[in-house]
This record gives structure tokens, C-alpha cells and sequence, in this order.
């Protein structure tokens, strides 16, 4: 059994609805895949616009019809029956309506509007697949027990979940189940979401509760890249990669994955296929478990739009437990560091400039004086040895003469090295690291 995870711009009109279906179809040898699908591309940002209306004005005017027109005229190119998704779009009005004002849109809320998308995509797939001759059912993730916590907008799996999981889907059936992405419920039946892009995570849970063979995620890039291909022109797939090395990818900014993705499939050993629904003849890449003793750089990856906040103090010099006070503090404010690098008097920290800081400095500033600087970006190289490549450190900063490094922090994973720039040279930046690293 395999499991097939469809991102939004794969399924993002019939033509490749269409060509999903095939590429699906091509699968079913040794029994049916289980597939995940995202909402068609467009319409989460539509919902969470839709949501936003009574204060987003102008904005967010005929969101609704948008939608519901998105909707139709896939399912009108598709040759199905207009009626196929009314009952999700009603409660979709239902649930739009009841939001009077900004202090109607709680997490809870949103979760439940931005669910719509991908409850109305798998019952037009599946019912493109049946039409097809492939014996679909569409099916919503907590209906097969994507069990959940609370943390509307950015849940996680809860352990019992993996059973309820391969009790719903671990046997091979007479339909081939269309699966909802990103969504799940909690313990009271509460709609959540996995966070943007989580569709990739439903699909490694799925895997991991399955016993899959493999997972495919198909999306519209020809696997990882040794850079991001919209800056640096001539980038190139990287065939092989550890779990680790796509996990510190997907944590610094790659957007190929999920954050989350990959850990379902380490508990397993689970290979994890990256492919690309415009190309599928591609190799696409592998994410694995080892790669062996091999020493290369894998690619060069950005995080934009974060912030370094400097706390400095003289008291800092020899102090018990003046570190474990800093972080208690981001950890009151619920807030996760990315990098930290820290001398005799000083921290420096980043965070993904999205975070309200306000209380968390003003509680800094108890006991030491605290700078932020806005705008900035990580640029980090990442691959397998890095820590036995002694010129690393040497040849990054020669090639970077010309760019102001505020910031620099080596990976205990001994796979990443990275370091902090102005959100504005982070381009060069990338595309000076690639071209001295892979010639181009």
C-alpha cells in the first residue's frame, strides 16, 4: 500500500484533476493508494479572506461567490453534476454568516471555514476518479480518526490517532479513498487544522498508521533543489537526501514540505517520494533514513521576514541561571527560537517575524537591555559531514565578503550552518553560496 498526497496546484483545474487521476491510476497494480488531496490552489487564501470579511472590506467582496464559482466550473469541466458539492457550500454560508465582526474570528472558527476546501476538492476528485472507473470514496481525515489537540490553526496528531487510523484505512478495499488534507477534530468533535501546507503531514500520519510502502508527494517542483529555482536559475534536483537533511530543509523555509512531514515517516523507516504532477516522468527526490558516509552540500535554503533580538548584560558574565530565565521567558510567551548564539555577555536569537514581541521584550527587559532588528533573513547550508568539512566557515564568509553576516550558528545535527543576513541581500547571498558550492 502506498499513500498519494496531491498538493493544491496539482489539482488545481479538471486538465489536472485529470491527469492526477492518471498518474493514480498508474498505481494500483499491487492495490488500491490511499490518496490525500489539498483544497484547489486559490481557494484556502479565498476562505481565510471569506472569514476575514467584516474587517477585511472591500477585500474580501464575493468571496463566496469566488469560491463557489472555482468550484463549479471544474466540476462543469469535469462532466459532473453541479449539485456534487451544495451541502459543503451551504454550511459554508452557514458558517460565514454567523462572523458579525473581527471579534467573531477565533482559531476555532477559522479552522472550521478554511476546512471547507479540502472537504468539497476530495468529493470532486473522488467523484472524477468514479466516473473514471477507478472505485473512489471521498472521505474527511477525522472520519477515519485524525484525532487531534487543540491548537486550532496549528494542531498535532495525538497518539491514539494511528490506530483509530489503521482501522479506517489499513485494509485494501473495494474503493480507493480520496482523503481530505490538513484537517483533523479533537477530543470534542472540534474542526482543526494542521497548519498552511499541512496536507503533506495528514499524508506521513496516514503512512506511518498504514504501514505504507511509500508516500508520494506530489506537487510542482521537480523534487528538492540544491536552491530555491526562482532565484537561482539554474538549480538542480537533488536526487537523494537523508531524513534529516529534508527535515532541517523544511524547518529553515524549503517550502517542498510540511515541517512536520517527515517525523511519521522516521518512526516507520517510510521512504518518502517527492514528485512533480506537471513532470511525472521525473526522478523527482528520495528522502530515506541514511545515505550512507557520503559528505556533500545538499542545497543552499532561505527563511525570510524573521527577527534577531540581541539581549545583552554584563550581569550575564558568569551568572547561574541567567539563561534558563531568558528562555522561560519565550516559553511563557509561547514562542520558539530558531537560532541562538550566545558569548560571554550576550544571546542573540531569531524568531519568525510573524510573533507579536511586544510582551516578550518588555519581560526581557527586566533583566537586561534588548534590541530587535526587523527584516532580516537566514541563509543556511545544508548536507550530510558538514562538521568534517574543516574550510567550511572559511569559504562561506570569503564568499560572502561583499554581504554583512549579522548572525552565524552551526547545526549540533553537524548538517546545517547557518547564518543571518538583511532580508534584502538575501538573494545574492543564496546565489554567491550556490554558484561557489555547485559551480553555477
Amino acid at each position: 500500500m502506498i499513500v498519494m498526497k496531491f498538493g493544491g496546484t496539482s489539482i488545481g483545474s479538471a486538465e489536472q484533476i485529470r491527469k492526477a487521476t492518471a498518474i493514480v491510476r498508474s498505481r494500483m497494480g499491487k492495490g488500491n493508494p490511499i490518496v490525500v488531496v489539498s483544497a484547489l490552489s486559490g481557494v484556502t487564501d479565498a476562505l481565510i479572506a471569506l472569514a476575514n470579511g467584516p474587517q477585511a472590506g472591500r477585500h474580501a467582496e464575493g468571496k463566496l461567490d469566488w469560491i463557489r464559482e472555482r468550484h463549479y466550473k471544474v466540476i462543469s469541466d469535469l462532466g459532473l453534476k453541479k449539485g456534487l458539492i451544495d451541502k459543503e457550500l451551504s454550511q459554508l454560508d452557514k458558517s460565514a454568516s454567523r462572523i458579525n465582526g473581527p471579534g467573531d474570528i477565533t482559531p476555532k472558527v477559522l479552522d472550521t471555514i478554511m476546512s471547507f476546501g479540502e472537504r468539497m476538492s476530495s468529493r470532486i476528485i473522488a467523484a472524477h476518479m468514479a466516473e473514471s472507473g477507478i472505485p473512489a470514496a471521498a472521505c474527511d481525515a477525522y472520519d477515519a480518526g485524525m484525532l487531534t489537540n487543540s491548537d486550532f490553526g496549528n494542531a498535532d496528531i495525538l497518539p491514539g490517532a494511528y490506530r483509530l487510523i489503521r482501522a479506517a484505512l489499513g485494509k485494501d478495499g473495494p474503493d480507493l479513498h480520496v482523503v481530505t488534507g490538513f484537517i483533523g477534530k479533537n477530543g470534542r468533535g472540534e474542526i482543526t487544522t494542521l497548519g498552511r501546507g499541512g496536507s503533506d503531514y495528514t499524508a506521513s500520519i496516514i503512512g506511518a498508521a498504514v504501514g505504507a510502502e511509500r508516500i508520494e508527494i506530489w506537487t510542482d517542483v521537480d523534487g528538492i533543489m540544491t536552491a530555491d529555482p526562482r532565484i537561482v536559475k539554474s538549480a538542480r534536483n537533488v536526487r537523494l537526501v537523508s531524513y534529516a537533511e529534508a527535515s532541517e530543509l523544511a524547518f529553515i523555509g524549503a517550502k517542498v514540505l510540511h515541517p512536520k512531514t517527515i517525523l511519521p515517516a522516521i518512526s516507520k523507516n517510510i521512504p518518502v517520494r517527492i514528485l512533480n504532477t506537471f513532470n511525472p516522468s521525473h526522478r523527482g527526490t528520495t528522502i530515506v533514513r541514511c545515505i550512507g558516509n557520503r559528505k556533500r552540500i545538499a542545497s543552499i535554503a532561505c527563511k525570510r521576514r524573521i527577527s534577531v533580538i540581541n539581549i545583552h548584560t554584563p550581569k550575564m558574565f558568569l551568572m547561574h541561571g541567567f539563561l534558563r530565565r531568558v528562555f522561560e521567558t519565550f516559553d511563557m510567551f509561547g514562542l520558539s527560537v530558531d537560532m541562538v548564539s550566545t558569548s560571554e555577555v550576550n544571546v542573540s536569537v531569531t524568531l519568525d517575524q510573524r510573533h507579536d514581541t511586544r510582551g516578550l521584550v518588555k519581560e526581557l527587559e527586566k533583566i537586561a537591555e534588548v534590541e530587535i532588528k526587523s527584516n532580516m533573513a537566514m541563509v543556511s547550508v545544508v548536507g550530510n559531514g558538514l562538521a568534517y568539512r574543516t574550510d567550511l566557515l572559511s569559504r562561506i564568509f570569503s564568499t560572502l565578503s561583499s554581504v554583512a553576516v549579522e548572525m552565524t550558528s552551526s547545526s549540533t545535527s553537524e548538517i546545517n550552518q547557518s547564518l543571518v543576513v538583511k532580508d534584502g541581500d538575501a538573494d545574492d547571498a543564496v546565489r554567491h553560496l550556490h554558484k561557489a558550492f555547485f559551480g553555477s
